[in-house]
């Protein structure tokens, strides 16, 4: 069956985010099983944050080299495979590797995957990066949905995890395959690229409003589940309604922002998302009923929704620099926070309480309203290549 390059790309981000799904959706029974408390399991789900941080670091010239086919089969079949190791390990120190390597392998996945669909975009001439973001967003959905039944039905982590990674292998190797590399953009710069990918300052906006969506996105993620345990004494699956409306909204709001983005630009949109993440931040933080949360959970996820796919294509469209070496140095200061949320997030609901973990989410996302600046303010007239966010210089 032929389908287009860009939903090849879509499928990716779809299986990566079904494979990591599963496993946070599992993040109750994974603590009982390891024994740990909430900030020990945070510490433990870090290694993730450090192997990301290493790959993003230094892997780009090796993703340039293997092509986005090759880095794809390596990346997104292999983050599957590992996580779907760890219900089999029951010591922490054992997970924390795992979680490790993991983390090596899913910092190169968000390098090859937006540069790729970046490319696709500036061929197709129309916006397609939010709802690539979108697929990973109905991945976890529909894996968040799926596993709000396993759990109540009392299935094992080791055989629900297991099934997973079949799927994600099957459906895997048949996408990927097909993939083509697209040609890539044209910079400014075309000396040869530094082996280290660095932030430069004229990043840095950019970097402080992706950090913000991804503070906020993991701690809906990673502790929603924990977090109606623990205040509302809720059932599993009520439990598992956090994650499940967060990730719908988020899904929901992907797949369909970018004719608006298109219209009204960047900037208005991202603007609108913080302020609608802070509301679902306060709601969460003060919740008195469990319904109040949830619809917490659901601002929190339409929030958060598309304002990291617009960071990303505004540090692709750069044109200091290969768009990799960019877009690696922004998943160096925002893809991490998504793996540093549990630990630091675990840290403040141990010792201060689960509902103020969420309430330290809101400075950051006030910062970033600030930042929103560095966006386009829309689509320049033409409709085709998007305008330049920020000069060379930055």
């Amino acid at each position: 069956m032929k389908i287009a390059p860009q939903q090849r790309i879509y499928v990716c981000f779809f299986l990566f985010a079904v494979s990591l799904g599963a496993l946070l959706s599992r993040m109750p029974d994974l603590q009982v099983a390891l024994g740990v408390d909430k900030s020990e399991l945070g510490l433990t789900l870090i290694g993730s944050a450090i192997g990301a941080l290493i790959s993003l670091t230094l892997s780009s010239p090796l993703i340039a080299r293997l092509g986005a086919r090759t880095t794809a089969f390596i990346t997104v079949l292999g983050t599957s495979a590992l996580l779907s190791l760890v219900p089999w390990i029951g010591a922490a120190p054992f997970v924390f590797c795992l979680f490790f390597a993991e983390g090596l392998l899913a910092g190169a996945l968000e390098i090859n995957l937006n540069v790729e669909i970046d490319r696709i975009e500036a061929q197709l001439g129309r916006g397609v990066m939010n709802r690539a973001h979108g697929f990973w967003s109905l991945g976890f959905f529909v894996t968040a949905l799926v596993s709000s039944v396993v759990r109540q039905a009392g299935i094992s982590m080791q055989l629900h995890l297991a099934a997973t990674f079949v799927a994600v292998l099957v459906i895997g190797i048949w996408a990927i395959a097909g993939m083509r590399d697209a040609p890539a953009r044209i910079t400014l710069d075309e000396g040869k690229a530094p082996p280290i990918a660095l932030p430069t300052w004229g990043l840095m906006p950019l970097c402080v409003i992706g950090i913000a969506a991804f503070l906020v996105e993991g701690a809906g993620i990673d502790w929603s589940a924990i977090y109606m345990r623990d205040v509302f004494s809720v059932e599993p699956f009520i439990g598992g309604l956090g994650l499940t409306f967060f990730t719908f909204c988020m899904a929901l709001a992907r797949l369909f922002v970018d004719p608006l983005v298109d219209r009204f630009g960047a900037r208005a949109v991202a603007t609108m998302l913080l302020v609608l993440s802070a509301i679902g931040i306060c709601a969460v933080w003060g919740a008195p009923h469990a319904y109040v949360a949830l619809a917490g959970f659901a601002l929190m996820g339409a929030g958060c929704s598309a304002v990291y796919p617009l960071a990303v294509s505004a540090a692709a469209q750069r044109t200091d620099r290969a768009a990799y070496l960019n877009v690696a140095a922004l998943g160096q200061m925002t893809f991490v926070v998504f793996f540093l949320a549990p630990p630091l997030l675990g840290l403040i609901a141990e010792h201060a309480g689960i509902r103020t973990s969420y309430l330290a989410c809101l400075p950051l996302i006030i910062y970033a309203l600030f930042s929103v600046k560095a966006l386009a303010t829309r689509r320049a007239a033409g409709g085709g290549s998007v305008a330049t966010v920020r000069s060379v210089n930055g």
